[in-house]
């Protein structure tokens, strides 16, 4: 626990189990409002699927989920939400031939006393949600599929905000993006940082983790290697724990 303060979400003993192979065991970690947790590991490491089980994709088959310091049971997706849990994954589920305030209200859109849609209403909240997280973006009629890798994030992210999530899970948000894009998805979590949101970030970018997170955790073969504070550990420490299975900083104690 940090200076006494109570943890956004605890992840307590988590374990689950794929045809007898533990894709996690017993996995403990906390984050904190207003923090970036770096998960990382190679592919098969278990990252992913110990998020799958806050975001209710997986259930758990033992372990604890506590947010703000209280139990909770996340079965499935609508339970995640609930909790104001969001992940936005690397495919950012977005209807390309729709713009962006279609893409943030999908699902949740504003009507009319008549039964119609409110175009209107969804767009001035679109560009309110984004004169806070994006002030660029200007473009807000056009289809997403026409935006750039970094104003998709944008309206991925500002759908996540604006149904106010406290926890967000993004899952390689930068992959596949240029030098400017990365900077302002970096931009973005900056902000969200500020905010008091929580965010889980899974990345397999040693150095993008460092310069984004205030802590990582690094897992290998579904177990938790360590997590560290990054001003206490330099990149090098990062990958003999992803490369090797062990914490250098703990053998050195």
């Amino acid at each position: 626990m940090r200076n006494g303060e109570t943890p956004l979400v605890e992840l307590k003993d988590m374990c689950i189990s794929f045809g007898g192979v533990h894709a996690v065991d017993h996995v403990s970690i906390e984050l904190y409002p207003g923090e970036v947790l770096g998960l990382l590991g190679h592919n098969g490491a278990g990252k992913s699927t110990l998020i799958k089980m806050l975001s209710g994709a997986y259930k758990p088959d033992s372990g604890e989920i506590r947010i703000n310091g209280e139990k909770v049971e996340i079965s499935n997706p609508r339970d995640s939400r609930r909790h104001n849990i969001e992940t936005i994954y690397q495919t950012l589920a977005l209807a390309d031939n729709l713009n962006a305030s279609s893409n943030l209200f999908l699902g949740r859109e504003i009507v009319t006393p008549m039964g119609f849609l409110n175009d209107d209403a969804m767009e001035a909240e679109t560009r309110k949600i984004m004169a806070r997280l994006n002030p660029n973006f200007q473009r807000f009629a056009e289809p997403v599929k026409s935006l750039s890798g970094g104003q998709r994030q944008s309206v991925a992210i500002a759908r996540a905000v604006y149904f106010n999530a406290k926890i967000l899970i993004m899952d390689e948000p930068t992959a596949a993006l240029g030098v400017h894009e990365t900077q302002m998805v970096a931009d973005l979590i900056q902000e969200l940082k500020a905010q008091g949101l929580g965010i889980f970030l899974i990345s397999h970018d040693t150095r993008e983790m460092m310069e984004l997170c205030d802590r990582v955790s690094v897992m290998k073969n579904g177990q938790l290697i360590g997590t560290e504070r990054v001003e206490d550990v330099t990149e090098d420490d990062i990958l003999s724990m992803i490369i090797m299975g062990r914490n250098p900083r703990e053998e050195a104690a």
